[in-house]
């Protein structure tokens, strides 16, 4: 188990990422959240298994108007109890 903090860089806002990782994440049981930040980047915590993680991601990209140029990540402490992925309001 692990958590990832990140921040995503592209064509990531306006165009359903939020709603896309949610989805995802709730499919795949992990736990979280997403939120637009005011620089148009998408800031992401997700906590659950690597291979999970990593599918995680690979089904947001492959949205069609969503496009994933860069990920700025860093492993953070797992947070214990957490029980859902959600989307917070914008950081602005």
């Amino acid at each position: 188990m692990v958590r990832r903090h990140m921040y995503i860089s592209g064509s990531v806002q306006g165009v359903g990422f939020r709603y896309r990782a949610n989805y995802a994440a709730k499919g795949l049981g992990l736990t979280g959240y997403v939120r637009n930040l005011y620089d148009g980047r998408v800031e992401v915590e997700v906590q659950g298994e690597r291979e999970l993680i990593s599918r995680f991601l690979s089904e947001i990209d492959a949205g069609h108007y969503v496009h994933i140029d860069d990920i700025d990540w860093k492993n953070i402490p797992v947070v214990e109890g957490e029980r859902s992925f959600v989307v917070k309001h914008d950081s602005y």
